[in-house]
Order: structure tokens, then sequence, then C-alpha cells
């Protein structure tokens, strides 16, 4: 007789919160009575010890007071017995002596490995009894089983004496006589514990940290489960961690190699071993949320559909690098063998490898190695005996997992420029094109992960659009992302498509949109003046509309100028602003002759020109040393930036201006566009005041602008707000100097659309693809920022069935593409009008005739 599918188990594994309350042990049995119901399995649970118990069993094992931590662990247990309605002596009575017998054991002075094995099972086996007790008391036909008579440890070559009892390894491979055994134990649920096995000397064994998700893993594979569910306090897999990201997706569909990659590199919802016992038994895995049963959580099994693209996004700490050099490993023949014998003499595990013709460099994760400070020292001396060591500890390993890397590098633009930021100690692209992965000092991880995924999602890499794999956001899940409010042309359907009829490509401008956006900035009490930003877009009725609103114009260039004097004749000087970039001197002149103000941000202006600034009153833009934004080309601080005057000049600058009797009335700092965090105003104003002090004649400062729009679908609206809030907060502290902002994209962005028609669709390898009239002439942005759009079909009806698309120009480059992968009605065709969304910005005033293809028209509607 064998155990098959149809009639055999289904495996549930519950952690350390799903087993710390009264609440979650119904649960547990609830979903035991459910799902063996819904799958006519018998259920195997298996349970981790309560919460932070295996931490304080590990303390007692370092021989950190002892006593008192064995004591507290023995009334926490009773406590929740009596909790859970159960009588303490009778339940847990053996249980906690078998405890106290081992804290009170000789071995205890010396603590063993053995010893330690032994201690640090107990939460287990406590967590077990105490849970098949309550289930048994609320009606359950439940049994206990010992995992340690199930499993058994096996020796591997080359293992540490640590690693041979404190992380081991079992047997996997399906067992017939398991299923026997098994069915033979009384009840229709049978509970037993994660983390513990059996040592070939009879005693206990453990599979390591995180080692439950492998206990169930390894019954799953000897059963040959149905299913292997992972139930705990996640929805599931995320494409990174959501408490570091936020907007990190859930990914519903993975295969088994692409959850290996994502669990071994940083994942901690499934531990990393815990996926081959299940691959190789072809047993699929869940990761389903106790607290929300409900939601589909992650499925993993070996039918996933073959999706390129980056999956997920992980993290690392702790990483130890080991560099070692020496000239004599050039051609040497068993150089490589010698120096890793080494660290298997010292039981060591290498992960990622990078290698030149005079270096090796290689990585430690400690998650599978003991790498204490003896460990390091003893493999350094021997090291040292056939190359030159460097131990660089702490470091961080952040990895890209997905199928295809390869063919994906060319996306990756602003993931190489965000580390060509860092120190990279070591890059490493694995042979099966599953991941990369960069090696970089811990310090400088924080915060990079929620850079990078939304650089990952804004090139396309990750195509999250993509329903087979990846499901909501954790915001949306945790309801912590806010519903959108629809987007002004929603409404305007019928209209748009009229405008459309008198030909495409045709930009639409929505004035309200732009009115209250300038409100927005206006009603913020600690800014005394706005200036547009012209350059975003200088359509004359949203100029006239924008001065209507209280603003002044901020310009760029001689052009500017003299277009903001053209359509705005009767504008005051004093409400433009002149901030140019590498301009010629004529342009300054002007400005200077037209009464604007002006801003000057280098001083070789001033010892070049020294008659144009004579006697003047200028502003100074000063570069503070580090740029921010949503991409490379738009950080404008920094070295790599040309804005700005660097405070290495500042006191040259203003022996050289007063030199010349040039007033500073104005400091300005813009560090560049698409600025997330609310606070970074804050922070330049708070900097800027403390060199305005130094100048004494400084009247305004000017912190810019560059607040983000939210482009992709579950981007975060700019925080209005926490940004009043902030600015107000540091004016009250810092009061002599009137603020002054400079917004383009923020007024605009949002209130123009880019109307297109469809010219073909077509389809190549696999890869379908929308046509339209204009492209990346219309509409640079996408081509030189990879920024998105939305793209919708204003013709056809919202909620119609979908396909995966490219939206492409007609443009003869090959970066003429708007969009990659979005999910468009599958019925377009010929002549359908497509709609751009978010363009009022930096759109037309980019466009251009390139091919000698016509520009787009432009319409204003209230």
């Amino acid at each position: 007789m064998t155990v098959t599918q149809a009639t055999g188990w289904l495996v549930l594994k519950f952690g350390g919160t799903s087993v710390s309350s009264r609440e979650r042990w119904d649960t547990i049995g609830e979903l035991a009575r459910k799902r063996g119901g819904e799958t006519g399995a018998r259920v195997l649970v298996v349970v981790s010890a309560l919460s932070g118990v295996t931490n304080e069993l590990q303390a007692i094992c370092e021989g950190d007071d002892m006593a008192a931590r064995g004591a507290a662990l023995a009334a926490r247990h009773r406590a929740f017995a009596a909790e859970l309605g159960l009588d303490p002596d009778v339940v847990l009575g053996d249980r906690l002596a078998v405890l106290e017998s081992l804290l009170a054991a000789p071995a205890a002075v010396e603590r063993p490995l053995e010893w330690k094995a032994e201690v640090l099972g107990q939460g287990e086996l406590l967590s077990s009894t105490l849970g098949v007790a309550y289930l048994a008391a609320q009606g359950l036909d439940i049994g206990w089983c010992d995992a340690r008579d199930w499993l058994l440890a096996e020796p591997m070559p080359n293992r540490s004496a640590w690693g041979e009892r404190l992380s081991v390894n079992c047997r996997r491979e399906p067992d017939p006589e398991l299923g026997l055994r098994l069915a033979a134990c009384p009840g229709q649920v049978l509970l037993t514990q994660g983390f513990l096995v059996r040592h070939p000397d009879g005693g206990t064994a453990l599979l390591g940290r995180g080692g439950s998700d492998t206990s169930a893993a390894m019954f799953g594979a000897l059963l040959r489960a149905q299913a292997v569910e992972i139930w705990t306090d996640v929805p599931g897999m995320f494409s990174a961690n959501p408490r570091e990201v936020p907007d990190a997706r859930l990914l519903t569909r993975l295969d088994y190699a692409e959850a290996q990659e994502i669990a071994t590199t940083g994942a901690k919802v499934l531990h990393p071993r815990s996926i081959r016992p299940c691959r190789r038994a072809g047993v699929p895995m869940a990761i389903r949320d106790t607290r929300r049963p409900e939601l589909p959580g992650t499925r993993i099994d070996g039918g996933a559909g073959n999706v390129p693209g980056v999956k997920a996004i992980s993290r690392r700490d702790g990483v130890v690098l080991v560099s070692m050099e020496t000239i004599g490993m050039w051609q040497q023949v068993g150089f490589m063998s010698e120096v890793f014998d080494l660290y298997r003499r010292h039981g060591l595990s290498v992960d990622l490898i990078g290698s030149s013709e005079t270096n090796v460099t290689i990585s430690l994760d400690p998650s599978e190695n003991l790498v204490t400070g003896n460990v390091l020292e003893a493999l350094a001396a021997d090291l040292a005996k056939v190359c030159r060591v460097k131990v660089i500890v702490p470091c961080t390993a952040i990895t890209l997992v997905g199928r295809g890397m390869r063919s994906l590098l060319h996306r990756l633009s602003d993931v190489w420029a965000t580390f060509g930021q860092e120190r990279v100690h070591l890059v490493s692209q694995s042979s099966n094109d599953l991941n990369l992965t960069f090696v970089i000092d811990e310090a400088d991880a924080d915060g990079l992960l929620p850079i990078l995924h939304a650089e990952l999602i804004r090139s396309g890499a990750m195509p999250v659009l993509d329903a087979g794999v990846f499901g909501p956001s954790w915001r949306e899940l945790d309801g912590a992302l806010p519903p959108r409010p629809a987007p002004w042309w929603d409404g305007l359907r019928e209209r748009l498509l009229e405008h459309a009829r008198a030909g495409t490509p045709r930009y639409v401008y929505h004035l309200d949109t732009v009115r209250q956006r300038a409100r927005d900035l206006r009603g913020t009490n600690a800014v005394d003046r706005c200036f547009f930003a012209i350059k975003a877009n200088p359509h004359p009725v949203i100029l006239a509309t924008l001065v209507e609103e209280g603003f002044g114009l901020e310009c760029v260039s001689a052009g500017e100028l003299a277009h903001v004097f053209r359509c705005l004749p009767e504008l005051s000087p004093s409400r433009v602003l002149f901030t140019p970039s590498f301009a010629p001197r004529r342009e300054y002149e002007d400005a200077f002759a037209r009464g604007v103000t002006v801003t000057i941000d280098n001083i070789e202006a001033l010892e070049r020109w020294p008659e144009t600034w004579r006697g003047r009153e200028a502003w100074l833009r000063l570069d503070l040393g580090r740029g921010d934004g949503h991409h490379a080309k738009v950080r404008t601080g920094g070295v790599a930036a040309k804005f700005g005057l660097p405070l290495a000049r500042f006191e040259a600058f203003l022996q050289a201006a007063r030199a010349l009797e040039l007033r500073i009335t104005g400091l300005h700092a813009h560090l560049g566009s698409g600025i997330e965090h609310p606070q970074h105003w804050r922070e330049v104003y708070g900097e800027l005041v403390a060199l305005a002090d130094q100048v004494g004649t400084v009247e305004s400062i000017d912190i810019g602008g560059g607040m983000s729009v939210p482009y992709t679908p579950d981007a975060r609206p700019f925080d209005l707000a926490a940004w009043r809030a902030g600015l107000e907060e540091v004016k009250a502290a810092c009061p002599g100097y009137q603020v002054v902002v400079e917004p383009g994209r923020y007024v605009v962005a949002e209130a123009g659309v880019l109307l297109l028609s469809v010219t073909q669709v077509v389809e190549k390898d696999g890869v379908h693809r929308i046509g339209a009239d204009a492209g990346m002439n219309a509409l640079m942005r996408p081509s030189i920022y990879d920024a998105w759009h939305g793209i919708h079909n204003l013709s056809r009806p919202a909620d119609a069935p979908t396909r995966v698309f490219d939206v492409v120009g007609p443009i003869c480059e090959s970066g003429d593409v708007l969009g990659h992968a979005r999910a468009l009605p599958v019925d377009t065709e010929e002549d359908d009008v497509l709609l751009v969304a978010d363009a009022g910005a930096y759109g037309m005033v980019m466009a251009n005739t390139y091919n000698l293809r016509a520009l787009p028209a432009e319409d204003v509607i209230e």
C-alpha cells in the first residue's frame, strides 16, 4: 500500500506568533478542520515554540542567567496553560521537569553541543504539548507525535561539529513506510514539532534557526503530501521586505527555483532549506496568512509560468567578506583548491565569489555559518600563509531575483546608477541567470531598498502588471494606501474623444487642476513666494492662470524671459526669477536690463565678467553636496551635477562678490525632481539659513521645487500636510527670511494628458505591441528617464478584457517606447484613441520634429 496525493496528507506549519495566544490556537483548530475537509486529507500540524522562547533558550545555552531565565520560561508556559483553560501541572508537569533537570545537569557547566540541542528543543516540545491538549479539549480529533521518531539527521561531509548537531540535514526522499506508520497514529489531525530531529547517536539534533519550515517540508516530502502550507503572520512572499518597502507587491505564484533564490537571499518568510525537499518530491507549497486566511497567499510549484523579469529584491545583513590577494595565484595550478580547503577545515560554507588575476573575494552568510570572531581569526591566520587577507565586516548583500537577469541589464541603468553612489565591494551574477547581487557596507544599506524597488518598477524590469505573478501591494493589503480619487479626465472621456477627432497627437490641459495645485501650495503659511518653473510647461494660458493665482514665474533662458513678457506684458519684473545654467553673458545682461531677479551659481562668472555684476543684487545658487529625485538625470546636486556653487568655494565667492559690491539677497538650492520625502525642503531651509547668517544681506531663501507626482498606480500622492508642517516648524525656529519655492511638475503634470491614435497592433515573437501616431517625438520622458505614464484606451470600456502590450511610437529608434508591459484592452485596434496620463509637465515643451514629424497640437479646457 502506498500513500497517494488524493487520499494522503496535508501539512500545515504554524510559527511562533501563530501559537502564542488562545485566539491563534482557535484559528489553528479551525484551519485544520477546514483544510482537511476541503482536501479530503489527514492533516499534520507542525508548530514552532512560543514567540521569543527560542531566543531565551539560546541565551540559556550561552550561560546567561540560566536559573532566572529557566524559571521565567516555566512561569510563562504555566500562565499560558491557565489562559487556555488547562491544568498546568497535569499538562506541563513532565515537560517542565525535563527543562529543570537539563539546567541542573552537570553538562550545564560546560554546555556541550548535545546539551544545547536538548535545551533548544524544549520550546517546541512545550508548545506542541500545550496545543494538542487545548485542541483536544475543544473537541478536535487530534493526536501528538514526537518529530524525532520520524525525522532522522543524516551525516554530511565537511560539516563542523556545530553544524552536525545544531544545523543538520535530513533524509527527504518519499517514504511509504512513514505514511503507513503515521496512518496508524490515532486522530484525524496529528500535531508535531518543528526544528527537532533525531541524531544518529539517539539524542536530539536541530534543523537550525527557522527549522520548523524545513520540518514541515521534510514531512511533506516524505509523505508526498498534497501540499505543505506555511501559515504565518504575513500574506506571503513579497517583491521586497514590506516593512522596509511598503510598496512591495505580493508574489502570488512562483516556481521552486525563484522561491529558493528569494528565500536564500534574504526573505525571512520561508526558510531556504524548506524548498528543496518539496521540489524534489513535487509537493506544492503555499505561504498563507493566519490572520487573513481568505487572502490567496503565495503558491510555489513546478507549474508556474516562466515570466522573465525581477520578481524580488532582498537584503541580507551581517555578511562577512574575505578578500585574498597575491600575485602568486596567477596561473598557479591548485591555488584555489588549497584556499577553499582551508574554509572546509573551518566548517565554513562560501556563498558568493568574485575573482581577478590577483584577487579572490568571497562572502560568508552568517545564516549558514557559525561566523564567530574566533573562527574568523583562525581562518585568517591560515589564509595568511598563502595570501594577503582582509576581512570586511559588516556588509550587506542586496540581491535582485528573477528569470532572465542577463536580458534585463539594459533596463537596470538606474539601479547601476544608485549603486554608483555607494562603495560596492563585490558584484556577482549567478550562472543560472536567476540573481544579481551587490555587496556594500552595511552602514550604506539603510533606505536603499525602497529606491531600488521603485526604480525596478519604473524601468519595467519588475513586471508588476503581470497578474499571474504579482498581487496587491503591502500598503493595499494593510489598508495604508488611501484610495486615489478618480483623475479629472475619467469623467470627461467623451469630451476628450471629441478633441481627438480634431487630430492627434494632441495635448489637453485641465485648468481647474492647475488652479487646485497652485492653491495647495499658496495656502502654506510658511511659504512667502511661489515661482512656477515655466520650463515644465510654458503654455500662455497656464502662465496667465498661475499669475492670477499669485505665482511668480521662474525662467532659465533669455528665450523664456522673452516668452513671459510677450505673453504677460503687464507682469512686474519683481515677479520673475532668472535661474540659468552656463548661460552666455548677454543673457545675464538682458535679465538685469529687464529688472528681474538674477541667480548666479559659480565664481568664474564674477571673475570673467566683473562689470556685468558690479554694484548689482543677485541670488546665489548653492550645491549642498548631494542630489535627490526619481532618476539620476534629474538629480541636480552633488559632484556629478553641473548646478550650484560648491560649499568649499562659498567663502571665496563672498570675497569676490564684496569686491564687486555685488549684494547677495537670496540663497537658493534645488537638489532634484520627483522627491518623495516631505522633510527634504525643511532640511534644505535649515542648511541655507546657517549659510545666510554668514552672508548678512540675505532676505530670501529659495528651497527649490521637485515635489513628486504619483505617476504609477501604487504610488502615494505627495504628503503636502507633512511638507507644510515641516516648513512651518523650521521657519518658526528661523523666522528671519522669506521662504521661496519654485515648483513646476507638481503644478501641471496631472493637469495634462496626451491623446494619440492607434496605428497598428502587432505581435512579434510573443510580444504584443500597440503602435501610436506619436512616441518619443511627442513625449520624451519615457525614453530618457524610463518614466512611467499611465496609458489608457479611451475608445474601449474601462472594464474590457486586457492583454499585456508594449506601447510604441513611429520614430526610427529602438528607444521609442511609451510604456512596457501595459494592460490594455485585448481588442484594441486601429484608430482607437489612447490617453497618456500625467503628461502636463515636460511633455510638449520637450516635443520635437525628429523624423520630420509634426509637433502635437495643444488644447486648454476648464
